[in-house]
């Protein structure tokens, strides 16, 4: 598969813009202007090689949905059984600032979970992660931290920086991830023969199901859930679900369902996942044990209309650490 953007460079082409524009209307009519042309170019470079792209645009809104997700994975796995090649892209004509991926690299980072990907390769326009010194590191340390290099150029997006972190993302679902120069001879063929060529990311250990990738990496939070340390600790022991009894407050304004963060009282990210209720039902009930909440609701075994009353359930709740 093929995550790549194009349509807004080329449209600004045909728009007359100079630069790439900062209005979202002017981006949208270049994205517009562009498509055509850009899967025209892919059609020509592929017919010489045998191969049919297949374009699949996406907003984050499509993969944050389960069931339009889950028709994603669909169209994407008939796709490639039939032997075409998807080429996957932002549908920039319909996206805003507020629901879009950010680049191409979290845009990758999610399809990977999405097909069940086993390599991932981000490629650039430098050889890959450069350490201080301005030299290739040929695997990533785990606690490496990024100092941007270079800059985006006026066209794209996105940026080492980037790249590493979707890198990191994607390693959380068992893929291998390289970042490699994109103008590096035979690059892809020389990486997938295991050169070293590019930066290395391992795949981590622990892999996250499909749906744990989504909870902790496509969804956006729409509030916090704050937890006091012995709620954390427990929590990070990765065997329990988040009770009331262990929560402060809450910031934010959220609904059941809805992907939240669960900080500690230093405001350290315990993990994330999905509320099983609402903002101002977890306020109300922050911080009271059982026996408050059998007397509070008159259920005898502590429940909610009938059920176990769960801030976050330890089945949709990803750890941070």
């Amino acid at each position: 598969m093929l995550v790549s953007s194009g349509a807004i460079a080329l449209g600004c082409g045909r728009l007359g813009y100079t630069q790439r524009p900062k209005e979202m209307s002017k981006l949208q009519a270049a994205a517009a202007a562009g498509q055509s042309v850009l899967m025209r170019r892919y059609e020509d470079a592929c017919a010489e090689h045998g191969l049919i792209p297949a374009q699949v645009l996406l907003t984050h809104a499509d993969l944050a949905d389960r069931e339009r997700l889950n028709n994603a994975r669909g169209a994407l796995s008939e796709l490639l059984d039939a032997g075409l090649l998807p080429i996957v892209n932002e549908n920039d004509t319909v996206s805003t600032d507020e629901i879009r991926f950010g680049d191409n690299d979290q845009l990758a980072a999610m399809v990977v979970p999405l097909v069940g990907a086993e390599v991932l390769l981000l490629l650039t326009d430098v050889s890959g992660v450069l350490d201080a010194e301005g030299q290739r590191l040929s695997e990533l340390p785990a606690d490496f931290q990024v100092k941007e290099q270079g800059k985006p150029s006026g066209l794209g997006s996105g940026g080492i920086a980037s790249k590493v972190d979707a890198a990191r993302k994607a390693s959380r679902t068992g893929a291998w991830v390289v970042i490699a120069s994109a103008s590096e001879p035979d690059v892809i063929p020389r990486l997938l023969a295991g050169d070293d060529v590019g930066t290395l990311v391992h795949p981590k250990e622990g892999a996250l199901r499909a749906r744990q990738h989504w909870i902790a990496y496509t969804l956006r939070p729409r509030g916090a859930v704050v937890v006091d340390h012995g709620a954390a600790e427990v929590l990070l022991a990765g065997k329990s679900s988040l009770l009331p009894v262990g929560v402060l407050g809450v910031r934010g304004a959220f609904n059941a369902g809805d992907a939240v963060l669960v900080v500690d009282p230093n405001g350290q990210e315990v993990g994330r996942g999905l509320a099983h209720l609402g903002a101002m039902e977890v306020a109300r009930i922050a911080g009271r044990r059982r026996s408050d909440l059998e007397l509070l609701f008159g259920h005898s075994h502590g429940g909610h209309g009938g059920r176990e009353l769960v801030v976050v359930h330890r089945d949709d709740l990803v750890l941070s650490r």
